[in-house]
């Protein structure tokens, strides 16, 4: 079973007084329950464009998306708020629309999340206080909190060292549980060969 459909996906950037520019053209895939595929590329290919659309964060000029209900989000650059300490910003994702009554669980299932990726012991802190890589780590627990079908990762080890970032891809990866689909932009040669497919976006198609 598909859990992501992609179909004659189209993306312009329109400048005034100029033609407009396409970056995506007509892109077509799916992706299916626990497929991890990859998506490469050069710099300013549309790959984070690609995915930011697939993940309901920007809109296509045309075409359409159709993906299952929950989905989570891994950045390159972390993306957690700074003024939440890590429990916190695990939590965020479950408070959207549910109820208070909700949150005791929401805050052991966030705890669990966490002693799974080891920071256990930086429930606590804040963002500032973490290296990347416990950065990196808090944002996977993060993506993971609403147990989504499909997770996308946009560079997920490229704000960090080689070590580090095999840690991440270890993590993301192997992580236990429910299985879910990865669609993962890289420029990582061993992050895309650890995926079941790789798919390279050049001329605002798939080659």
């Amino acid at each position: 079973m598909n859990v992501l459909e992609v179909e004659n996906l189209v993306k312009e950037y329109r400048i005034p007084g100029q033609p407009p520019i396409r970056v995506l053209d007509g892109v077509t895939f799916a992706v299916a329950e626990g497929e991890h595929v990859a998506v490469t590329g050069r710099s300013g290919a549309g790959k984070t464009t690609l995915l930011n659309i697939l993940g309901g964060l920007d809109r296509p000029t045309s075409g359409t998306v159709r993906c299952t209900k929950n989905v989570g989000f891994v950045f390159q650059s972390f993306r957690l708020m700074p003024e939440l300490t890590v429990l916190e910003n695990v939590i965020l994702p479950s408070m959207a629309g549910v109820k208070t009554a909700r949150v005791p669980r929401a805050t052991e299932k966030a705890r669990e999340l966490l002693a799974k990726v080891g920071l256990s012991d930086r429930a606590d802190h804040l963002p500032a206080e973490l290296s990347g890589g416990e950065q990196q780590r808090v944002a996977l627990a993060r993506a993971l909190m609403c147990e989504p079908e499909v997770i996308f990762a946009d560079e997920p080890t490229g704000n960090l060292d080689a070590m580090t970032g095999a840690e991440i891809l270890k993590l993301l990866f192997g992580f236990g549980g429910k299985p879910f689909a990865l669609v993962m932009v890289t420029h990582s040669a061993e992050a895309a060969a650890q995926c079941d497919r790789t798919l390279h976006l050049e001329g605002g198609r798939f080659a």
